[in-house]
């Protein structure tokens, strides 16, 4: 069989290609803005860098000047919205046909996943019981999955494949139990006139669902120029509106399995009938007609949910969530220690990273298989769950965009984020360290 013809740009493209197609490399880009940004904010730069981050931009219109709101918040409410759009795309395929579609194998991780939000949540609440400080109780809940797991696919094959299972599924309840969270106690004064038209474009997308739209531009611009906007300008955060829209995106098919592989075939004998055209580089009227209605067959078998989440994942991982972590993670560390400790913020989001996630996840879980509510997943034990618990810890993503939403002094905001910082690096080193000594143990 002849190789694809291959050209000088190849050369540059496909060891990137290589290196995206990693698991663990969205864990390792982000790390590598973390740095930077701690970089910038630790150097002769840091004024330039944190003056860029208050600039106001807005839409000027008609002599008045709309969403007047600086680079940080276009980031962190729009950019995110992004973000949590994916979230959403794969929240819903998960409950429509992944892991927490099955009620007795997702049970487990959706019961882990809110003790390691309850628990975190309390240890918090009891350093920080009144106050300002008291709004940051969501801070330590949340779970960041590209780093968790990343960390866990650095260790390959060495781990049973249902802790990857277990952890994605832990960690996607995670997210959805930090999207009600910041849905109901992270919003500001609403709007409910904005909130109801958001709400109508809602309902205008599960209409076009229901009829057997599946044109993806036209979810985008409701999505986008009616749900989103409305819901930012309602007050309710505009990332619920993005996971809103994406659970009204369509996940069935328009042709089963086995309609499409009796298409291709029949496409592929009509191609191979065709003579070749050797003679020049491009292909025959009767080819390229073919090849058009292979690619309408090929898009009509995948449900446009998956093709929208497959599509947008690599931009989430390489562009928004990088953008995101330079424009939040840069803290200045000449913060001395009676700053530091001046509250409990930083104890309290270490503390509930670190002990609350482990105590929650690893507790409701041996509480549950003690009942006989659910078995352990094959291949896991409580040294395995243990471990997946400290990855668990690693709240990086969620937790830096909930401390921008609960705290508005920005003392609160640095001692938060060391609290985020400390918890997540000692979590990730220490979950990876206990997960490959049982690895190594069960291999010898």
């Amino acid at each position: 069989m002849a190789e694809a013809k291959k050209f000088p740009i190849d050369k540059v493209i496909q060891p990137i290609q290589r290196f995206m197609s990693q698991a663990q490399t969205g864990g390792i880009v982000l790390g590598i803005n973390v740095i930077l940004a701690l970089i910038l904010a630790n150097s002769p730069w840091a004024d330039p860098y944190f003056e860029i981050l208050k600039y106001k931009l807005g839409v000027y219109f008609n002599g008045e000047t709309y969403f007047d709101i600086s680079i940080l918040h276009w980031i962190n409410d729009g950019l995110m919205a992004i973000f949590f759009f994916v979230i959403g795309l794969e929240l819903k395929r998960e409950f429509v046909g992944g892991e927490l579609s099955n009620p007795r194998k997702a049970m487990l991780p959706i019961f882990a996943a809110l003790g390691g939000m309850i628990v975190p949540a309390t240890v918090y609440l009891l350093l920080n019981p009144t106050g300002e400080v008291h709004s940051g109780w969501g801070i330590p809940m949340a779970t960041d999955i590209a780093f968790a797991l990343g960390v866990l696919y650095l260790l390959g094959n060495r781990i049973p494949f249902s802790l990857k299972v277990f952890l994605t599924a832990l960690a996607i309840v995670d997210d959805l139990g930090a999207v009600m969270v910041i849905a109901f106690f992270y919003t500001s004064d609403i709007s409910f006139i904005s909130l109801l038209v958001g709400l109508l474009f809602v309902g205008l997308m599960f209409v076009a669902n229901r009829i057997g739209v599946r044109n993806i531009l036209f979810y985008a611009i409701l999505g986008i120029g009616g749900v989103w906007l409305a819901f930012l300008m309602s007050g309710v955060h505009a990332t619920i509106a993005a996971v809103l829209a994406a659970f009204m995106i369509p996940a069935d098919v328009r042709i089963k399995e086995s309609t499409f592989l009796k298409k291709i075939r029949k496409h592929l004998n009509q191609f191979e009938a065709i003579d070749p055209n050797d003679e020049t580089p491009t292909l025959t009227g009767d080819q390229v007609e073919i090849l058009s209605e292979t690619s309408k067959d090929i898009n009509d078998a995948v449900p446009p949910l998956q093709r929208l989440e497959h599509t947008m994942h690599p931009y989430v991982t390489y562009l928004v969530l990088p953008i995101f972590a330079l424009a939040n993670a840069g803290i200045s560390l000449s913060i001395d220690f009676e700053e530091l400790f001046s509250t409990n913020v930083a104890l309290g989001v270490a503390l509930g990273l670190l002990v609350g996630k482990i105590v929650g996840i690893v507790g409701f879980t041996l509480l549950f298989i003690k009942l006989k509510i659910a078995p352990w997943p094959e291949g896991m034990n409580v040294r395995n769950l243990f471990g997946i618990s400290l990855l668990a810890a690693i709240g990086f993503t969620m937790s830096l965009f909930i401390t921008s939403l609960a705290f508005t002094h920005e003392e609160y905001m640095t001692q938060a984020k060391i609290g985020i910082f400390t918890a997540s690096i000692i979590g990730g080193v220490l979950g990876y360290w206990v997960l490959s000594k049982g690895a190594k143990k069960t291999e010898s």
